[in-house]
């Protein structure tokens, strides 16, 4: 299990002291735009489910609240939409798309979900469910895997179709996905997380947090 290193950020400035509890609110928004970040960590702390972003590009995690983190998605993450029907999900063939992919690039963010500061036994069936609310935006977001051939396998979240859509996540679980994005600007994602005690069944929730994710063109 990791145990991230809180940090506090305050100004710009790494003050290298070590924050119990909650993460710590910045006084400015901390851009993460290359290198590993999960973007949905997931934790259980005094009796509440807690959402963060766990930043590890500098080698040395780092955990924020997702509001005090902006997201980047660089020009680089420009692609456009195959011809192949299994990407229809992504808009027309040959529209554009940024697509922060499942497999790493070190040029771009490699944005992941990471329950591994969950323990096995808190919850029932040692799940959590990751609700996308809502999102507000110039384009549509679509969260997805690809099977072993590189064609999309499993569409996790996709706004074109309606949010909200949940992912569920194991205890101990941290993977990626395609975070992909049809148009340049900026969105805001809702994000809540759902579970059930193992103990006794009563529902047990996240505060609801808002991602802010910066496509460049």
């Amino acid at each position: 299990m990791r145990h991230p290193v809180r940090l506090l950020i305050t100004a710009g400035v790494v003050a290298g002291t070590l924050i119990a509890g909650a993460p710590v609110q910045a006084a400015d928004q901390v851009v993460l735009s290359k290198g590993h970040v999960d973007v949905i960590g997931v934790g259980y702390v005094d009796g509440e489910l807690e959402l963060a972003v766990h930043d590890g590009s500098s080698g040395v995690e780092v955990e924020y609240a997702p509001e005090d983190v902006r997201l980047q998605a660089l020009p680089a993450a420009e692609t456009t939409v195959p011809s192949d029907p299994a990407y229809a999900f992504l808009g027309k063939a040959g529209s554009p798309v940024w697509v922060l992919p499942e497999a790493q690039n070190p040029d771009l963010l490699w944005a992941g979900f990471g329950a591994e500061e969950l323990a096995s036994g808190v919850l029932q069936n040692d799940t959590v469910d990751v609700k996308f609310l809502s999102l507000q935006g110039p384009g549509k977001l679509a969260v997805y895997t690809d099977d072993v051939f590189g064609s999309p396998e499993t569409i996790l979240v996709n706004s074109g179709d309606g949010l909200p859509d949940t992912v569920t996540l194991h205890a101990g679980d941290h993977s990626h996905a395609n975070w992909a994005f049809t148009r340049a600007g900026t969105y805001k994602i809702r994000v809540k997380l759902c579970g059930h005690l193992a103990a006794d069944g009563q529902s047990v929730h996240s505060r609801t947090a808002t991602y802010t994710f910066n496509v460049l063109n």
